[in-house]
C-alpha cells in the first residue's frame, strides 16, 4: 500500500451495523509512502493508521483546469 498526503483512506466496515469511514493522510511516516499514516477522520478525531486488508487508499482528485 502506498499514499502521499492528501489521499484518502477508506476503511470498510466489518459488520452490517457499521458504516464505512474516510479520512484525509495528514502524514506519511513509512519510507516511500508506505505506513503508518496520520489520518483525519471525517468525525474530526487523527490517528496513526497502520491499514490492514480492510482499507484502500483513493488518490486525491486534482481539479481540471
Amino acid at each position: 500500500m502506498r499514499a502521499t498526503i492528501g489521499d484518502q483512506l477508506h476503511v470498510h466496515s466489518r459488520t452490517v451495523e457499521e458504516t464505512d469511514r474516510t479520512g484525509l493522510i495528514l502524514e506519511v511516516r513509512g519510507t516511500a509512502g508506505a505506513p503508518p499514516y496520520l489520518v483525519r477522520f471525517d468525525d474530526g478525531h487523527e490517528r496513526l493508521v497502520y491499514p490492514g486488508p480492510d482499507c484502500i487508499v483513493e488518490p486525491r482528485r486534482v481539479p481540471e483546469a
